[in-house]
């Protein structure tokens, strides 16, 4: 009986070893069967992150080769608008050459034109006084007291014959010359007379400035400081846009320096300089001024 008991007791003992032995299996294995499953969800998504990464790549890279096209059309186009605008350019730039060439060649010619009809217009006049102006001869004087079929007395000849024309200048041009002619070989009288015969005949012509200039230059170098001083100033007067009106207020400035008129000579270099600062006689005026203010004589 005891024995038996003994039994039951022992393998209710080994039961129970074996069934916490198993539990204590059971409950071990359930925890790696959680971990397990927990694994395989996280390689799971961890392959669903690489699929969408991998598919994010792929997106971009579509995106990015896309992108690439697109930057290459726009750079081909504005390559293309860059090539239009500048052909554009030049073709402008080359029609406004042109014009301008063109208008020089106008401007050129119009020069050349108002020359022509200038020298025309001096050789009109040259022509017109020397027509000779003739006058008719007086009528015989009749006596109202002479008896009928009496003719009249005779008259003096001398008395009837026309009287002879003025002398007529000749070319302007050539009077021009031979004034000049004068000038260059010193003959200041004959130069001086030839230039103002030239200004009574021609005086509206382009050269009429010059020959009033000459006169004053023969002045200066004749000596004559006076009327030197007042030639230049009929420069300056008579033909306020002429091109010689520059040197002649430098001129006129020398002269007075030459006349120790200090004050005079001032104005007219400081004239020179407002007026006609671009022009050389502005800068040999400036010379002058440093001299006079030194109380050096003219540099001539």
């Amino acid at each position: 009986m005891s024995r038996r008991l003994h039994a039951r007791l022992r393998a209710a003992r080994f039961g129970a070893r074996a069934g916490i032995l198993a539990l204590a299996l059971v409950s071990a294995a359930a925890p790696v069967a959680a971990q397990s499953r927990r694994e395989m969800q996280m390689m799971a998504d961890i392959r669903m992150l690489q699929e969408q990464t991998q598919q994010m790549q792929q997106q971009l890279a579509a995106a990015i080769e896309q992108l690439s096209t697109n930057l290459k059309a726009i750079s081909s186009r504005q390559d293309e608008q860059t090539a239009q605008t500048r052909k554009s350019f030049a073709d402008q730039k080359l029609v406004i050459d042109q014009f301008a060439t063109d208008l020089r060649i106008v401007r050129e010619r119009i020069d050349e034109s108002n020359v022509r009809i200038t020298t025309l217009s001096q050789e009109v006049e040259a022509l017109r006084l020397a027509i000779p102006q003739f006058t008719a001869p007086p009528a015989a004087a009749v006596d109202p007291n002479a008896p009928a079929g009496v003719p009249p007395a005779p008259t003096d000849p001398a008395a009837t014959a026309p009287q002879a024309p003025p002398m007529a200048p000749g070319s302007p041009q050539r009077m021009f010359n031979t004034a000049l002619a004068d000038f260059t070989v010193g003959q200041w009288s004959l130069c001086i007379q030839g230039f103002e015969m030239y200004l009574r005949s021609f005086a509206r012509t382009d050269a009429a400035d010059d020959a009033q200039w000459y006169i004053g230059e023969c002045h200066y170098n004749d000596g004559k400081f006076p009327q030197a001083a007042d030639a230049y100033n009929r420069v300056i007067t008579n033909f306020p846009r002429g091109d010689r009106v520059p040197d002649a207020y430098y001129k006129r400035g020398v002269t007075y320096t030459n006349m120790k008129q200090p004050d005079q000579a001032r104005e007219s270099f400081e004239t020179v300089i407002k007026l006609f600062p671009d022009h050389e006689m502005a800068r040999l005026a400036k010379q002058q001024l440093t001299r006079l203010t030194q109380g050096k004589p003219p540099d001539e």
